[in-house]
């Protein structure tokens, strides 16, 4: 079942100690930057959480995974304020992902663009179908993935970064993405992919969480800068998106 609310749709269960966060919009789970601060703030929330030892990151229905910012909001930037804001959103997730206290785990069912590829590498390990393809397309329109690179570096390094920006007309498999590093483990369909999601939370769940939370921190070791190094890539964004390059192509994406 999939929402058809205009902002899109957030819920959180917690069971065994294991949240599981859903999100979902009508546009392929797409995110306006409504559902983004949504998002950033039930990663704040369930860091502070002690019933809560592993978060479980999925979104709704069997096809994409996430498409990424919200396209209309995109296209409606007019000022370098609003630039800067809106590409602060999937940041400010990433941010919130990174200094959680609790291991995420990305249940990744179909593909991905853009920003969706940021959350997946934001996750601390990620389950994937076969059907998991990924596209940073941000150069066909005049922008470029400076929010989420340092995430995605950070898993498939330099080269694979390049790759993905470079060519950004093409998918990556989710094989791709593997060998990678960005997906841990790939499965033939989404039968396989919950059950492997859910063995494999069951088991951290049942670790101990003073180990679970040292693992984390050691994981995420080296990116202390990155409440200001994203914000800065937000602003670099945001002042690419009002160029004419950009707003021309945009219009003939729309169109």
């Amino acid at each position: 079942m999939t929402t058809n609310r205009a902002n899109g749709s957030l819920y959180t269960s917690v069971e065994n100690k294991i949240a599981t966060i859903e999100f979902g919009h009508p546009a392929s789970n797409s995110f306006p930057s409504e559902l983004l601060e949504r998002l950033a703030n039930k990663f704040d929330e369930l860091s502070n959480n002690d019933e809560v030892v592993v978060v479980v990151l999925k979104s709704e229905g069997n096809r994409a995974f996430c498409a990424g910012a919200s396209f209309d909001e995109l296209v409606a930037i007019d000022n370098l304020v609003d630039g800067k804001s809106f590409f602060s959103g999937f940041a400010n997730v990433i941010n919130a992902m990174r200094t959680c206290t609790k291991l995420i785990v990305g249940r990744v069912q179909g593909k991905t663009v853009g920003g969706g590829v940021g959350l997946a590498a934001a996750c601390d390990y990620v389950l994937a179908t076969e059907h998991a393809a990924i596209k940073l397309s941000e150069f066909t329109i005049g922008i470029g993935p400076f929010v989420i690179a340092p995430a995605v570096k950070r898993k498939v390094g330099v080269s694979g970064l390049a790759e993905l920006t470079l060519d950004a007309t093409s998918w990556k498999s989710a094989y791709w993405a593997k060998e990678k590093g960005l997906y841990a483990r790939v499965f033939e369909n989404i039968e396989e992919l919950d059950k492997e999601v859910e063995i494999f939370t069951e088991k951290l769940a049942s670790y101990n969480p003073e180990a679970l939370d040292e693992m984390k921190k050691a994981l995420w070791i080296g990116t202390e800068n990155w409440d200001t190094l994203l914000i800065e890539r937000a602003e670099t964004s945001g002042k690419l998106v009002l160029s004419d390059f950009t707003k021309n192509a945009l219009k003939k994406f729309k169109s």
